[in-house]
């Protein structure tokens, strides 16, 4: 099966936790042929197995990069074809305005923000939203020159009579000129896949599958895949792109009116996603309930655990005895949404009633010019709630809260970290699928957590779960693990069989090896040129006999008419 792998700012350009699960996709199901076809890839991708090849590779769509992104998006989608470059002429004109009005009234119109129409069955009709945006997408195709039409005076005017129309939503109503302009340079950008050069015979035409990454963006190019060649659409979601944009800082001071648009784009798009895909595999219960939210129809989702590699934890998990009872275990991203200040306050009451409790937070390294100022404040927390002590007056004093970087001297690898402690904590108050909590699992780490995301479902029963933003309940649960040697064994052994049960990369080759083949047995067949017609000659006459046929009998082609 050739499938076409629909990627963005990651694999196989990039490392991280996306490009990592590709590659185990990739390179664990060695039967098929994956035509790698990457948003944002730039560089020098990594070493690729012989199933796996770059197909397609587009620019980037940050707004840093905009304009040089368009440039050389017309220079590379189109190759030098006049009518990528030039403007519309009349006849184009009134096509794009007509899509474009059809989409903009599908963003502006009061209802449901998740999405028009049904759950993608026989019969059902496209939605304003779908009806534009395929429109927009085979006016691309045909002529080009639609992230220019996209940010011109036409769609602004457009966009500025669809959201002051009866029944508009009150937000885009009270959108103004600066909202209208700012909405369109979005849109653009979000739309730049509609004009790529990935929608041909020998490109997407050829793949027996499209298989997406994510949602979005990602997953639009999957969209016309389908619309043009009836290519069936897989969606792999484990972070949902929609739940992402609401959570984002970067919007934080755009206006009112603007975010409406925005949200709107953005849940229309999700749901036309959910629509038209074949199956959707979010990686949690989490993560499904946002799908269903946006209107994806249950048949069709199947939820895949993502896979992790447990092999690196195996010694640590199989030694009980490893860790310090007294100490507890903090790793992850130091950010706002890890609540490491509820944590510090659960830490100080935990130290009031177990005085020689200690706790380590491991910092896992990240890109963030932002998040030095939280964890600054998090230590200057930590200092006033826990002055450095000492064990007699000529002891140098010591704090029991440390604070170290992931592959530095003192944390070196992961399992050496959560082979250091006894009890693994996650304080967090908003979560997707924590993998911090499956690595403990694998390493059988008994867990204290916080209800938030996929966590319930990752632990079940082989941990505490607490409120989340409730330091006592989160104290009380530590010291119930930290004075229970038997019980904390007794967990962490169980919490390290479900790991290996569910979140191996195992089960998650399996689960896909088994989606590819549905899906395949599903879709029509295709024959293309240079294919052979199964059964068009009965299999007696490729047996040399005076019944076959000379020529087919010595195998140099059909018979003599």
């Amino acid at each position: 099966m050739r499938i076409g792998l629909l990627t963005e700012g990651g694999y196989p350009y990039a490392t991280g936790e996306s490009g990592l699960w590709c590659e185990r996709l990739v390179r664990g199901l060695g039967q098929h042929q994956f035509d790698l076809y990457a948003l944002g890839g730039s560089g020098t991708p990594r070493p690729l197995p012989p199933n796996a090849r770059v197909a397609r590779t587009a620019v980037p769509g940050s707004p840093d990069t905009a304009a040089a992104s368009r440039n050389l998006l017309e220079r590379t989608a189109f190759g030098n074809h006049r009518a990528a470059r030039r403007a519309y002429g009349r006849r184009e004109r009134r096509r794009f305005t007509e899509a474009f009005h059809q989409l903009a009234v599908g963003v502006c119109e009061e209802g449901d923000t998740y999405g028009q129409g049904g759950t993608g069955g026989q019969g059902e009709t496209d939605g304003p939203f779908a009806t534009g945006l395929y429109a927009l997408a085979e006016l691309a195709r045909e002529r080009g020159g639609l992230p220019g039409a996209l940010r011109s005076d036409d769609a602004v005017r457009t966009l500025e009579s669809a959201c002051r129309a009866p029944g508009a939503r009150r937000g885009a109503a009270a959108a103004g000129l600066p909202d209208h302009l700012a909405f369109a340079e979005h849109l653009e950008r979000t739309l730049r896949p509609l004009s790529l050069d990935w929608y041909a015979e020998d490109a997407l035409g050829a793949a027996d599958l499209c298989h997406a990454a994510g949602g979005g963006t990602t997953a639009v190019p999957g969209l016309l895949a389908k619309r043009f060649f009836g290519t069936p659409l897989l969606v792999t979601e484990y972070g949902v792109q929609l739940r992402s944009h609401y959570l984002s800082a970067t919007g934080a001071d755009r206006s009112a009116p603007l975010r409406t648009l925005l949200a709107a784009l953005h849940g229309r798009l999700a749901a036309e996603i959910y629509r038209q895909a074949a199956i959707l595999t979010p990686g949690n219960a989490h993560a499904r309930r946002w799908q269903e939210k946006c209107g994806a129809d249950r048949a069709r989702i199947r939820t895949v655990h993502p896979g992790m590699a447990a092999d690196r934890f195996a010694e640590v998990g199989e030694d009980e005895e490893s860790g310090d009872p007294t100490t507890l275990v903090w790793v992850g991203r130091v950010e706002p949404a890890k609540d490491l200040i509820a944590l510090l306050h659960a830490f100080a009451e935990i130290r009031a009633r177990q005085p020689d409790a200690r706790l380590r937070i491991v910092a896992v390294p990240v890109p963030d010019p932002g998040g030095g100022a939280y964890l600054a404040h998090i230590k200057g927390l930590a200092a006033q709630l826990f002055p450095d002590e000492a064990a007699g007056a000529h002891a140098v004093g010591e704090n029991p809260v440390t604070f170290e970087e992931l592959g530095g001297p003192e944390a070196p690898t992961l399992e050496d970290t959560y082979a250091s402690g006894a009890v693994v904590v996650l304080s967090s108050v908003v979560e997707g699928f924590p993998a911090s909590l499956v690595e403990a699992m694998f390493c059988a780490r008994a867990t204290v957590s916080t209800d938030v995301g996929a966590v319930v479902e990752i632990i079940g029963g082989t941990g505490l779960v607490v409120p989340p933003r409730n330091p006592r309940a989160l104290a009380d649960a530590c010291l119930a693990l930290l004075r229970d040697p038997e019980r904390r064994h007794r967990l962490g052994a169980a919490a390290r069989a479900r790991a290996l049960e569910l979140f191996t990369v195992e089960q998650n080759l399996a689960a896909f090896r088994g989606i590819y083949l549905e899906l395949l047995s599903h879709a029509p067949v295709r024959h293309r040129p240079g294919d052979g017609v199964p059964f068009a000659h009965p299999a007696e006459a490729h047996v040399p006999g005076s019944w076959a046929p000379k020529a087919v009998a010595a195998g140099t082609g059909a018979p003599d008419a």
